[in-house]
């Protein structure tokens, strides 16, 4: 398939490439990028005038449900959620059922997933059997059978000795282990210790179940040099901690979510089951550290956070409802917004669901590596297509994702995606 995106305005924040022009892709490569051949014939012809071409999104934090959670979202429908949204790459974590801790069935959900044609899967594997925290799992077959690296997913890693263990182990060996920073025990509330949490009854997590489990990871990174990647950071305590050891030059890096990048406690209102979210919802003041650590570098990316839940989970009582929302189709317009807001501008907003998420993934990518996020001359063609005046307004009905549920329902949003790209290949036209 030879396809030409024409008139289009090419960006590509990784290089700082900012101009109008064509993209022509054939084999699944990028061959040319704003000099187009003359000989060049395409299959199809896009003409994205008055939109933006830019690198396929990655998406470090993403959950598909399947295997055994099918009734909250398949592959079918959150992989055409994601490219719905210009995911062209996504990162699963392993809290499936069974969970993701024996090569067979790592190996079966990637070939589910590439039988689709949609968005790239680059799951995590088990850092301990079964998520209990007492065994290691195989982490060489695991990475051989397709694992970019290793998760506890939600469940908080308690037992520092094991910890110490697995960070030794994926030093030895260059692997990146994926942790939440959540001490176990002071981590078991709903809602984010304070004011609102007091006034509505809630049982309350406190910013120190996010900064000891910081601060225990940064002393054993120290001890063992292992690279961490720190999942969904959101306060700022925890945010100050992530500067330092970074200035410290530890092997560190970190995300925040969308849901954190824009909400706060006071969102819940009047105990609305939407917000209830995993990490909570904190104040204003850890949301402002948030925006501006993204904008600064400290954060890295900026991930959906993505997790379907079925209406029977979700429509309870808050404290009992089951967190999570769904954010693959949001990520893109949320970004937008963010930078708008912020000063930090499109490139910056791009950089942080593009080249900075390739960045984290690193070597893990493969053959990816070398053009992951990036827009490059014989690199590999995933792109999206989006149109920055596009205005559009969440409505939960209209997602294509399994799961309706999501905080930001009825929100005016802008930056709507035409085409997505991945292989050569279009993955998702709005049109159609």
């Amino acid at each position: 398939m030879k396809i030409l995106i024409k008139n289009g305005r090419i960006m590509d924040p990784a290089s700082g490439l900012d101009a109008i022009g064509d993209i022509a892709v054939a084999a699944g490569r990028i061959v040319s990028i704003q000099s187009i051949p003359s000989d060049f014939t395409p299959n199809r012809t896009i003409d994205a005038k008055g939109c933006v071409v830019a690198p396929g999104l990655i998406d470090l934090a993403a959950r598909l449900r399947e295997p055994g959670h099918e009734h909250e979202g398949m592959l079918e429908s959150e992989l055409a959620a994601a490219v719905a949204g210009g995911v062209t790459s996504l990162v699963c974590p392993p809290d499936t059922d069974p969970v993701l801790d024996e090569p067979g069935l790592v190996e079966m959900l990637k070939f589910r997933a590439e039988k689709l044609h949609q968005s790239r899967v680059f799951p995590l594997g088990a850092l301990t059997r079964a998520l209990q925290g007492e065994t290691l799992t195989e982490m060489v077959e695991l990475t051989e059978a397709g694992c970019v690296g290793f998760a506890q997913a939600e469940v908080p890693l308690a037992n520092t000795q094991v910890l110490m263990r697995a960070l030794q182990y994926a030093a030895t060996f260059g692997y990146t282990v994926w942790l939440r920073p959540q001490e176990m025990y002071l981590g078991k509330g709903v809602a984010a210790s304070g004011a609102l949490a007091t006034r509505l009854g809630l049982s309350g997590v406190p910013v120190a179940a996010e900064t000891i489990a910081l601060h225990t990871i940064f002393e054993l990174v120290r001890a063992t040099r292992a690279r961490v990647h720190l999942c969904r950071i959101s306060s700022a305590a925890g945010i100050a901690l992530v500067a330092q050891a970074k200035a410290e030059g530890l092997p560190v890096t970190c995300d925040v979510s969308i849901n954190s990048l824009h909400l706060t406690d006071v969102d819940i209102g009047y105990f609305d089951s939407r917000m209830r979210l995993d990490p909570p919802l904190r104040q204003q003041r850890d949301r402002d550290a948030i925006r501006a650590a993204l904008a600064d570098g400290t954060v890295d990316a900026l991930v959906s956070d993505h997790t379907p839940v079925d209406e029977d989970a979700k429509t309870l009582p808050f404290a009992e409802a089951e967190p999570g929302a769904t954010g693959l189709e949001l990520l893109l317009g949320l970004a937008y917004k963010w930078g708008a807001d912020s000063g930090a501008g499109l490139a910056r907003s791009l950089a942080v669901l593009t080249c900075e998420p390739a960045r984290v993934l690193g070597a893990s990518l493969g053959t990816l590596q070398a053009s992951a996020g990036r827009l490059v001359r014989g690199g590999v063609a995933d792109l999206c297509v989006f149109d920055p005046s596009a205005d559009w307004t969440v409505v939960p009905e209209g997602l294509r994702s399994q799961g309706r549920h999501t905080p930001f329902s009825g929100h005016q949003l802008s930056a709507r995606v035409r085409w997505t790209v991945v292989g050569g290949q279009v993955a998702y036209d709005a049109a159609l």
